[in-house]
């Protein structure tokens, strides 16, 4: 790893400005004093910090081994209001339990601007400093972002296993690859030679983890590639009828967080008259819909949400007790759950 920079001060911003260290603290601070300070000159010091790659440390940083102990949460996602079977909740359990039960703080960052858009960075400035640490999540993230928390040395861990290149990231991560070769082998045991894979169109990390699993369960079969069909548009009732037809006996379904990629099978599965499992096998590459929790037992695997937030917590605090600048990652096992969406393969 390279080595560290010098963080910029308030001196050194004060000297780009051409103000006073004093009128970089007001217009740094954001207090009600801060509106003491002309707008031109307020704006020429935070143009300076943006230059320079100012952000503000809390006070406790400033002294030697300080620390706030406050922890911070940083969501790419909306998660309010957030239901009790909401795809973020159990993340968000494990963490608060896990910051607890170690005796920090834990201060949630919400930066939403108007347009929806959430941004660790404003002006320059990195927002999460007033916390020691920093646990992130959400699929739809700003990878420069996290590179330039890198950058800074800022100690953070992500929920999920996420690349960026060039730099070494601390995370917590589902085995999804191990997951979806186990039910790959499920279904092989069942009689199952034929398959088709609903994979969403993203190619996030999650998405390319079940790629790899699912590739790696056929080679153990013995299931050659060209037997099986990858589709990642929308399943519409003629597609599955002519699936069905010719000779898929199961599909394995990358669930989307909205619920809407296996809702989608089960419309299609209808209209076409398809039932499940007698026609047609279904497995579910992660857990069931969350806005529904009265339908069918989804023979699938369910991702340790909770453990993989309270993991997140105990790597972030080894990152602030260690000064390695080695990467933490921890990949957490997946349950196997035995529903009643697979049925064996009936001979025609």
């Amino acid at each position: 790893m390279a080595g560290q920079r010098r963080s910029p001060t308030q001196v050194d911003v004060a000297r780009q400005a051409g103000v006073s260290q004093a009128t970089v603290s007001l217009v740094i601070s954001g207090g009600a004093a801060s509106s003491q300070v002309a707008e031109a000159t307020r704006q020429a010091v935070l143009d300076a910090a943006e230059q320079l790659g100012y952000t503000v440390n809390a006070v406790a940083r400033s002294l030697k081994g300080g620390r706030n102990r406050m922890l911070g949460l940083y969501t790419f996602e909306p998660v309010f209001p957030v239901a009790q079977r909401d795809f973020y909740f159990p993340f968000l359990l494990g963490v608060e339990e896990a910051t607890a039960a170690y005796g920090y703080d834990l201060l949630l960052f919400s930066s939403a601007t108007a347009e929806g858009n959430r941004r660790i960075y404003a002006k320059g400035v990195n927002r999460l400093k007033v916390a020691d640490g920093c646990v992130l999540l959400g699929r739809h993230l700003h990878r420069d972002d996290l590179a330039e928390l890198a950058k800074e040395d800022f100690p953070f861990v992500f929920v999920g296993r996420r690349e960026v290149a060039g730099v070494e990231l601390s995370y917590v991560a589902a085995d999804y690859v191990g997951a979806t070769g186990e039910l790959v082998a499920t279904l092989a045991a069942q009689g199952h030679r034929r398959l088709a894979y609903l994979q969403l169109d993203d190619d996030q990390e999650p998405t390319r983890d079940r790629a790899q699993g699912f590739r790696q369960g056929l080679t153990e079969a013995g299931i050659a590639e060209d037997e099986v069909i990858v589709h990642t548009g929308p399943v519409t009732a003629d597609l599955l009828r002519d699936w069905v037809r010719a000779g898929v006996s199961a599909l394995l379904v990358e669930p989307a967080e909205d619920d809407t990629a296996i809702v989608e099978v089960e419309r299609a599965a209808a209209g076409a008259g398809v039932d499940i499992p007698g026609d047609c096998s279904v497995v579910l590459l992660g857990d069931p819909p969350f806005s529904d929790p009265a339908r069918r037992e989804w023979t699938r695997f369910s991702v340790p949400r909770e453990d993989m937030g309270r993991e997140a917590v105990r790597l972030l605090l080894e990152l602030l007790d260690n000064e390695d600048g080695r990467p933490r990652r921890t990949y957490l096992a997946c349950t196997q759950i035995t529903g009643d969406s697979v049925a064996p393969r009936v001979t025609p």
